[in-house]
């Protein structure tokens, strides 16, 4: 017979809160597909889908970190502790730090539309946090789509021995449940563009991403003040596009338009219009070929 003191270890055990970083990743993500993936999506299931996908892009991004080096995990590295460490009491890195820590120093294959992706989730986090989040469910599963595809792909990647898999039977489950939600919310966005293939028709040279939803659905209007994309519904003054633009990119710059002489021409933007990226002018509202034939030198910034 199991005397009272084995029985409170046991049950002491059961207890516990283990979550090693892998598995709590995991563990968010099958929670933003549980949120994402219901029949009727609410404000609720909105913003626990953003914090969850938040977390997990922080778990898992800083476990990569941490081993590669434990000191990469620390806002500033210089300053790092090991007891600190340990304890977990420290100021760890951004998003956006992590980003490039593991793009420059650990050479992690992470793209530039994966990384303002990343950059732009971390925001909505903090907003909603702060001061509160309006978006519409539309956007939100867009972009959180193409997160959870790049975490599910970033685990396999950089986080699973690719030689022996992944033993953890339950992480198994859970990746997979995962990859299913993902291929649920693709297969959702891609039924959405097609039925906005007539919307978006004879607007090609003018349509670009969505600051907020990431799909090729924005339209620059030729002679409005704001701009809609008609995948979220979003509206959008210029400045609000080329700020978006700016700052999630790591050199990103204006210059010149060889059409307008204006100071609102930004390159390398996805163009519906256009088979590689393109320069966009934010003044004539379109694309501009012939800008690519001229030398590009870094202007001072100026004001939008």
């Amino acid at each position: 017979m199991e005397d009272a003191g084995a029985t409170a270890s046991r049950d002491a055990r059961r207890h516990e809160l283990h979550f090693p970083p892998l598995r709590n990743g995991a563990d968010y993500l099958v929670s933003v597909v549980d949120h994402l993936t219901k029949d009727e999506v609410g404000p609720r299931d909105l913003k626990y889908a953003v914090l969850h996908l938040q977390a997990a892009i922080e778990v898992l991004l800083k476990e990569r970190l941490s081993r590669e080096h434990w000191t990469l995990v620390f806002s500033d590295p210089g300053q790092a502790s090991f007891r600190r460490f340990h304890e977990g009491d420290f100021e760890s890195c951004t998003t956006k730090q992590a980003v490039q820590r593991l793009r420059s120093i650990v050479g992690c294959d992470i793209t530039d539309d994966e990384r303002s992706a990343l950059i732009a989730l971390a925001a909505d986090r903090n907003a909603l946090q702060h001061y509160g989040l309006t978006q519409n469910a539309h956007a939100v599963e867009a972009r959180a789509g193409r997160v959870l595809d790049f975490l599910y792909r970033f685990i396999h990647t950089e986080l699973i021995n690719p030689t022996i898999g992944t033993p953890d039977e339950r992480l198994s489950y859970e990746l997979n449940y995962v990859i299913t939600g993902v291929r649920s919310i693709d297969a959702f966005v891609k039924q959405r563009m097609r039925r906005l293939r007539g919307d978006l028709k004879g607007h090609e040279p003018r349509t670009i991403d969505c600051p907020s939803c990431g799909q090729n659905a924005l339209v620059l209007a030729a002679s409005q003040p704001r701009h809609r994309c008609f995948f979220c519904e979003m509206h959008f003054h210029r400045a609000e596009i080329m700020r978006f633009i700016l700052t999630r990119r790591e050199r990103g710059f204006r210059r010149e338009c060889p059409r307008c002489q204006d100071h609102a021409l930004i390159d390398g933007l996805r163009v519906a219009s256009e088979s590689a990226s393109a320069p966009v002018c934010f003044t004539c509202n379109c694309v501009v070929p012939e800008a690519r034939d001229i030398l590009i030198e870094e202007p001072e910034e100026r004001e939008m």
